[in-house]
């Protein structure tokens, strides 16, 4: 049995490696035939220029990760203010679950740009800016830290909500363009959880009027 079974091996493997020459013998015909289109590189360039484990990523996805930083970044520094400001305790609870999604998404996105040899932004980019979807600018931060109480709650809830659909947008972006399915599946729970906090501060600023 022994013999039989080392021998159905062996077999088993030439075939393997038959079958692998085949393929590559494949692979080098087509790309000396189409050569000329892809300037002679096209068998080594697709593998060359994407290592395995930085993962299949796109420039939709780096767009993603360096928006999604600053963006998430303005996001914990607003409900920073709403654990001493707001007047509301839905408000303090949505502030801190805010807080407790976006810091662990950020240091995820960080980490892709990392191995991808992208630059990861630095603290402070994009704030105050409107280059990108949703974010406050200076002026709406500096209304937001000097209001307190029933106020400052409704200032959050408003500004939170176009920020949320800023989020929101640019997921949907990365969803149709990415290539790099984590980034899509992390864009998947943005659009979710994002779309359902927009409709509770939505209910939250109707119960204020």
């Amino acid at each position: 049995m022994t013999t039989k079974r080392s021998l159905i091996r062996r077999a088993t493997a030439v075939a393997a490696t038959a079958t692998a020459a085949l393929v590559l013998a494949a692979c080098g015909g087509n790309g000396d035939d189409n050569g000329s289109a892809h300037n002679g590189h096209s068998a080594a360039s697709p593998s060359a220029s994407v290592p395995a484990q930085q993962g299949d990523h796109n420039a939709a996805d780096v767009a993603f990760a360096q928006g999604m930083i600053p963006h998430h970044r303005q996001a914990i520094e607003m409900a920073d203010l709403a654990a001493t400001r707001a007047e509301s305790a839905e408000v303090k609870k949505l502030a801190s679950e805010i807080q407790k999604a976006q810091d662990p998404e950020i240091k995820t996105l960080s980490g892709w740009l990392t191995s991808w040899g992208e630059q990861v932004p630095a603290e402070g980019v994009g704030h105050g800016g409107h280059d990108m979807s949703g974010m406050m600018s200076a002026e709406e931060m500096k209304q937001l830290e000097s209001s307190s109480g029933k106020a400052f709650d409704t200032a959050f809830l408003t500004m939170m909500v176009k920020h949320h659909e800023g989020a929101v947008a640019m997921a949907k972006t990365e969803q149709s363009d990415g290539k790099y399915q984590p980034a899509k599946d992390m864009a998947g729970a943005i659009i979710t959880s994002q779309s359902a906090e927009i409709a509770r501060m939505n209910s939250l600023l109707g119960n204020k009027s």
